[in-house]
């Protein structure tokens, strides 16, 4: 099985007036092909600052990190442009998406950047659509259409160039508990059909029930992990529920 990302010694500090805060320390990761990972914490406990390095967004303080075996942090700005468009999909809480455009287009947006053929970009936004539950509503605006479906539609843009890693921040966040449930039943659906593969932060235990597995992380250090295995996802549920109150904290975080 292919290694898609290989993270190891990740260690980030802050600094501010003079002050130090090590957000992760020592911090290893891997992850392969057609995983679905989720990654749990308390407030403060690292998981957004991880998430952040992953996505190029930010670098280790030290550690090294490889996305499908390249090191990223050997990679110039423009390679790095390069790399995160064609190997990192995105789906955040907030959606993302520009009203000015419709779902199709906001969807087609990674393949116009690359250039695809149109008769080659339609395919793929059709299959995607199909498989995120969203065929219906290509023809209509990000405001026409329900904070569910922005989030299906996200999605869909996420996965149309054929990333080798989601990484997916809260995307169940601003949704109401049907919605959230939709999509996460249509990210496990690409999962396992398409072998897509999912890295989430979540602060959620339902939605972490979703994934085969969930890191547990504190002080910015793996705390714990969950394999669910053959178990059934309202078994894996509780499991995950019993290791929150050991973890402490706030699960909701911002470092």
């Amino acid at each position: 099985m292919e290694t898609i990302l290989e993270a190891k010694h990740l260690k980030k500090v802050y600094y501010n007036n003079g002050n130090a805060f090590q957000a992760l320390d020592d911090l290893e990761l891997t992850i392969h092909e057609g995983e679905f990972v989720g990654i749990m914490g308390p407030s403060g406990s690292g998981k957004t600052t991880l998430l952040h390095l992953l996505a190029t967004i930010d670098e280790p303080t030290s550690g090294e990190i490889k996305i499908v075996g390249t090191d990223i942090m050997q990679l110039n700005e423009d390679q790095l442009s390069n790399f995160r468009r064609k190997q990192l999909g995105f789906v955040f809480q907030d959606y993302n998406l520009l009203d000015t455009l419709t779902v199709k287009e906001n969807i087609l947006l990674p393949l116009a950047l690359e250039k695809m053929n149109v008769s080659k970009m339609e395919h793929r936004v059709e299959k995607i659509a199909d498989r995120l539950g969203i065929r219906s509503i290509l023809e209509k605006h990000p405001y026409q259409i329900s904070g569910g479906q922005k989030q299906r539609t996200a999605a869909a843009r996420a996965m149309v160039a054929r990333p080798s890693l989601i990484l997916a921040d809260e995307p169940t966040g601003a949704l109401d508990s049907k919605s959230a449930t939709d999509l996460l039943e249509s990210l496990k659906e690409v999962n396992e059909l398409d072998k897509v593969t999912i890295l989430m932060v979540t602060h959620d235990a339902f939605a972490a029930s979703y994934c085969k597995r969930v890191i547990f992380i504190k002080d910015g250090r793996t705390f714990t992990e969950l394999v669910k295995g053959g178990q059934s996802r309202k078994e894996f549920f509780q499991n995950v529920i019993d290791v929150l109150p050991v973890l402490g904290g706030n699960t909701h975080d911002s470092v």
